[in-house]
């Protein structure tokens, strides 16, 4: 039987697999396309999966793959309400029950050591919106075809452009790290189509913390004129996994 996997968690988070050594049906949860999910034992861990038929490989990438998506995030959010979870890449299928075990087996160090590292943290997703502070100007880019002096000015143009942006991006993340002293992070920045500077900011805190970080959120918003921005979670630490690829993976 091939398996859809969403997420590993803790074994003796699930007392009800105490005495099973064979998947078993996880009550109450719904996976992909309504099917049932399973608790998959792989010593201490357990891995939470739904059966995988051959006709779900094309509704994955098909006009049902974003709804899919949203529940399989669902799945390991409800995971994540009883056990640390790290979670497997949207996608991802075993061919079989041995497959899913040897998946586990080879990377148990790795597993067990994200388990422990992440035990009792999570995830706030912090969307910050600013005014580029290098617009791009108006007309054609030149191409490689136009004249060298032009289309080399024009590469220089574009590369300080970047690095100034970049600049503000750190300095904005650095702001916001002194702020909300995360026990981790992770950054990402993006020019967005309206013109404007996307800041994307993972920060990995305590669980027992999340209050006081929301708090440091409505205070940061009413310091903070200049940008809009936007805060959801806690979340499953999605980005804090370290396993080769950042996520558990088959």
């Amino acid at each position: 039987m091939a398996w859809y996997a969403y997420c590993i968690a803790e074994r003796n988070a699930f007392p009800e697999l105490a005495r099973h050594r064979r998947p078993m049906p996880l009550t109450g949860v719904t996976g992909l396309f309504g099917n049932q999910t399973f608790l998959f034992p792989a010593a201490e861990l357990t891995v939470i999966v739904t059966e995988h038929l051959p006709e779900d490989a094309a509704r994955l990438t098909g006009v049902e793959a974003a709804g899919a998506a949203r529940e399989h995030a669902n799945v390991i959010s409800g995971a994540f309400a009883r056990s640390t979870v790290l979670p497997f890449r949207f996608g991802t299928t075993f061919t079989d029950d041995d497959a899913l075990r040897r998946s586990v087996r080879s990377n148990q160090r790795h597993f067990m050591a994200n388990v422990e590292r992440l035990r009792g943290k999570a995830e706030m997703h912090l969307k910050v919106l600013v005014d580029d502070i290098c617009p791009e100007t108006r007309g054609v880019a030149p191409t490689a075809r136009a004249a060298g002096q032009e289309y080399l000015a024009h590469l220089r143009e574009t590369a300080t452009r970047q690095r100034e942006r970049q600049s503000r991006a750190r300095a904005l993340s650095l702001q916001m790290n002194r702020m909300f002293l995360p026990l981790a992070e992770e950054v990402s920045c993006k020019r967005t189509d309206a013109g404007k500077m996307l800041i994307d900011i993972a920060h990995l805190v305590d669980k027992n913390t999340v209050e006081r970080y929301q708090n440091k959120y409505s205070s940061a918003t009413r310091e903070l004129k200049d940008c809009a921005m936007h805060l959801s979670g806690p979340w499953p630490p999605y980005h804090f996994v370290q396993t080769g690829g950042g996520r558990a993976q088959a």
